[in-house]
């Protein structure tokens, strides 16, 4: 058909437009899959943005970030005109003229390309087709990526299509909006509202024409032109851009001198005062709403979702405070005690000798040098020896040192750590939640991940439990010796536990005096009489997740439990006999601010109103009873007005390791946990490492603070009376006779498993917790 046209040349121009049409029909319906994806005029309609997820407390501060590409959409009327101008007159002087794709333009810096001088020739349009749809990327290609020259064109013919489309289907002032949105600078940093506040902590309609300047010019090389790493480039750049937007009209010369005569001024401030970064927080939130995401099928990193918690953000602050203040004494008091020696002991006191040697294997890179030295053991050696530098946690500031991977093992190995919950029961709302000391150097949270011995913490489920069978706070036991024979796997067993401080009294007491004074001899009485099986059923009813293996010593704390259980336990008592789920998220909304969801408090009846009330009636004990293991708590005098009631328990597992204290008030339950992280290092007295003088402090300066904050809600007050009839005997107000005002709880020493009673000591030291060294 071509021989019809006579004119030579005219016959070859058409031959040439026919095969390009060819060749970009071939792209467009990617002929025998040899091109690659290309985008529809749907996706076109419906471009998916990979944009993160916020998450912010309950008063609507923003508290972390969720994405893989690091993005904020905004509108282009929250953009600076100073923005706008800087683009166009950078990259695209003929943006309003073109229909996406500047032939002009592209011919002009083919012949400069020629001439030795490279310069680009795509549109705003262009760079949006690549930015939104990759068009380069792998996804996008065929079989034609592996052929040379021709790949690039039709990379190019690709990006043509793309652009065409996008100008028949927006404004241009809508690719502009999505240009902004989409354009990436560098550090996984995507779009102007990201970069703005990232750079400047400004909004982007907020910039001058310096700081837009800046920003524009930094697409060309995100890392050549980056300000923070290549301050000298990045004001040559930024001085071009201005240049350029002087000669468009877009500023006046003065504005064009003052602007490329001012240094660069960056305020870096925005990213680490609102803690985008990873937190403990934003991880369990991450980890709470797991099982949503995939249920109605989001994806946290790229959906945009706005995640609402129930955490207050002052009083997250005032825990914080709390923790820091009294974990930097704990510290020092802990290397006050151990000074130089190594504090890693069996329970005989012994020091571990392999404990290096052990936590050097436990490390990933332990297995590549294994394999890289072929086992060689003094290679292996070697390398863990030698001095590197590297940042390490202290309480006065991440610090710069200088140490080998041993001494990194044994410095961390020796620093305390903690972990924090607060719920308000009536709501089921968590308030607080800390994980530990810091997040960048300890990744586990000991709120939900880590599980420790509870000690006398666990006590209260024994007492539960004879209260709801029958006994009342005022039935009598007596302190003294106790055997109970048991079976454990089929094999006959003895406990007899012994008093924290070895010592019975032989002193008749109610069972509010007991678990108010924390008595081993008297609990485990008790155990025997409603039966350890029983114990563990309630425990698990109250919200107890974790196995608890079924022994007589369960009562004093043998299992490992977390501080999140712990706290959704305890606060059942408070909420009526209602055990709750709690929540940590409230609502999720779009983008747009449309709800997709919200989250209302599950519970359910497990105990009786009147069963409840008599155990917070009986947690008052510690307060409220000779000897009560609370009663630490009146050194913080801001918690002791307006006759306010405060209720709790205080637990420490064998030789010292694990320090607790339960708090509650009549609105909020407070659990917290203060030791290290290997087992073996721990203090080694009552007087050093009790929960009453690792854990309570820091809940008693964290209620101080709540309470003097009068914006909070939380008012002194005693605790409800009783929501219903109370049928059993429960007003039998204990002696107040002279006593050891220093006895506190515990049941760290270890428990006697023999047939042997010890002899009493000859003095009363301060009550530790004690749990059988052989359930460790």
């Amino acid at each position: 058909m071509f021989r019809e046209i006579r004119n030579r040349f005219l016959r070859f121009l058409v031959i040439f437009i026919y095969f390009v049409i060819i060749f970009f029909c071939s792209i467009e319906l990617n002929f025998l899959w040899l091109f690659g994806y290309s985008p529809d005029m749907q996706d076109i309609k419906t471009p998916v943005l990979s944009v993160g997820s916020e998450v912010f407390t309950a008063d609507g501060k923003l508290i972390g970030q969720y994405y893989k590409e690091n993005r904020s959409p905004v509108d282009l009327k929250h953009i600076s005109p100073n923005l706008i101008n800087a683009l166009i007159s950078t990259e695209d002087v003929r943006f309003y003229s073109h229909g996406g794709v500047d032939f002009y333009s592209f011919f002009t810096s083919m012949v400069s390309t020629a001439k030795g001088e490279r310069r680009g020739g795509s549109t705003i349009t262009q760079q949006l087709a690549k930015n939104l749809f990759e068009t380069r990327k792998r996804k996008s290609q065929g079989f034609i990526r592996k052929v040379p020259l021709i790949n690039t064109v039709v990379y190019k013919f690709k990006e043509w299509l793309t652009a065409f489309k996008i100008e028949h289907v927006y404004s241009k002032q809508k690719i502009l909006e999505l240009y902004f949105n989409t354009v990436p600078f560098g550090n996984n940093t995507f779009g102007i509202k990201t970069a703005t506040l990232k750079y400047f902590n400004k909004q982007p309609d907020q910039v001058s024409p310096g700081e837009a300047a800046l920003l524009i010019g930094m697409l060309k090389a995100t890392s050549s032109y980056n300000p923070i790493r290549n301050p000298e480039r990045a004001t040559e750049r930024r001085n071009t851009v201005l240049g350029q937007m002087l000669k468009n009209g877009s500023i006046t010369k003065d504005q064009y001198t003052s602007s490329s005569q001012s240094p660069i001024k960056l305020d870096l401030s925005y990213v680490e005062e609102d803690s985008h970064g990873d937190s403990y927080l934003r991880r369990a939130v991450e980890k709470w709403l797991d099982k949503w995401c995939k249920d109605n099928g989001y994806d946290l990193y790229e959906d945009g979702l706005k995640i609402y918690t129930t955490i207050d953000s002052r009083m997250q602050q005032y825990a914080e405070e709390a923790v820091a203040e009294k974990m930097k004494m704990l510290q020092k008091r802990f290397y006050n005690l151990w000074g130089n020696k190594n504090p890693w002991r069996d329970s005989k006191g012994v020091e571990i000798k392999d404990f290096i040697l052990k936590n050097e294997q436990k490390l990933p890179i332990y297995k590549l040098l294994d394999k890289k030295f072929g086992g060689d053991t003094l290679k292996i050696s070697e390398y863990f020896k030698t001095k590197k530098r590297m940042t390490v946690f202290t309480w006065h500031g991440e610090q710069d040192t200088t140490f080998s991977t041993i001494d990194s093992i044994k410095y961390y190995a020796k620093l305390l750590n903690t972990g924090m919950m607060t719920l308000e029961p009536s709501t089921g709302k968590i308030k607080v939640w800390i994980g530990g000391i810091d997040h960048r150097f300890f990744n586990y949270d000991h709120v939900n991940q880590s599980r420790r011995q509870a000690g006398s913490t666990f006590k209260p489920f024994a007492y539960l439990t004879a209260l709801d069978n029958g006994y009342t706070p005022c039935d009598k036991f007596t302190d003294q010796p106790v055997t109970i024979k048991y079976k454990d796997n089929g094999k006959d067993e003895v406990w007899q536990p012994n008093n924290a401080d070895f010592h019975f009294s032989y002193q008749e007491m109610s069972l509010r005096w007991a678990m108010g004074k924390s008595v081993n001899s008297i609990t485990a009485q008790l155990t025997e009489k409603v039966g350890w099986d029983k114990i563990v059923q309630y425990a698990h009813k109250c919200g107890i997740e974790s196995p608890l293996k079924s022994v007589p010593s369960v009562s004093l704390g043998s299992n490992d439990v977390s501080v999140y259980e712990m706290v959704r336990a305890y606060s059942t008592f408070l909420n009526k006999g209602q055990k709750i789920d709690p929540l940590l998220v409230t609502k999720i909304t779009d983008q747009q601010g449309n709800v997709i969801d919200e989250f209302e408090l599950k519970q359910e009846k497990v105990l009786s109103e009147e069963t409840a009330w008599l155990m917070l009636y009986m947690f008052r004990g510690g307060m409220e009873e000779p000897g009560g293991t609370s009663q630490a708590l009146w050194e913080y005098p801001g918690l002791w007005k307006k006759d306010n009631q405060i209720g709790g328990k205080t637990g420490t597992s064998s030789d010292y390791v694990d320090g607790w204290y339960m708090g509650i008030t009549k609105d909020l339950v407070t659990g917290v946990w203060v030791g290290a992280d290997d087992r073996s290092v721990h203090f080694t007295s009552s007087e050093t490492g009790e929960g009453s003088h690792t854990a309570l402090p820091i809940f008693g300066r964290f209620m101080e603070k709540v309470y003097a904050d009068p914006k909070l809600g939380y008012t002194y007050g005693p605790f409800p009376k009783p929501w219903s009839k109370i049928t059993k005997n429960y007003n039998c107000p204990s002696p107040h006779i002279a006593a050891d005002t220093t006895e506190v709880d515990s049941t760290s020493n270890p428990i006697d498993t023999t047939n042997v009673i010890p002899t009493p000591a000859a003095s009363t030291p301060e009550n530790p917790e004690t749990t059988p060294a052989n359930q460790k």
